[in-house]
């Protein structure tokens, strides 16, 4: 804004990560928002996880499963990411979310 005559310059992270390739995950233990900060100066895009502020009392294992933040959602939101990219196929999804144990038809945790 302040350059208007010059070419827009990119920001840090565009210029960290320009030269990467596949697809970005963002996991937190908070609200989705804070990766979702970044997403726009994320080459592709970004994936993100998190738990949308909502507090509970249990285990950390225990929130994150229920929040859909843990390794096993954290694996089905990349490959559900390379398969919208075309870079797999989207049975690979299908085969995790069952080798993972995932129940696909659970209520969305913060309707609960």
């Amino acid at each position: 804004m302040l350059h208007p005559g010059e070419t827009p310059r990119t920001s840090y992270l565009e210029n960290l990560l320009e030269h990467e390739e596949g697809v970005f995950v963002a996991v937190s233990d908070y609200m989705k928002i804070v990766p979702d900060q970044i997403a726009p100066w994320v080459p592709g895009g970004l994936t993100t996880l998190g738990t949308d502020g909502f507090g509970r009392s249990d285990t950390r294992p225990a929130l994150r499963r229920f929040f859909e933040i843990d390794a096993e959602m954290t694996v089905v939101a990349t490959l559900y990411a390379l398969a919208t990219e075309g870079e797999i196929r989207m049975e690979a999804v299908e085969k995790a979310i069952k080798d993972l144990n995932i129940d696909p038809e659970k209520a969305f945790p913060q309707l609960v």
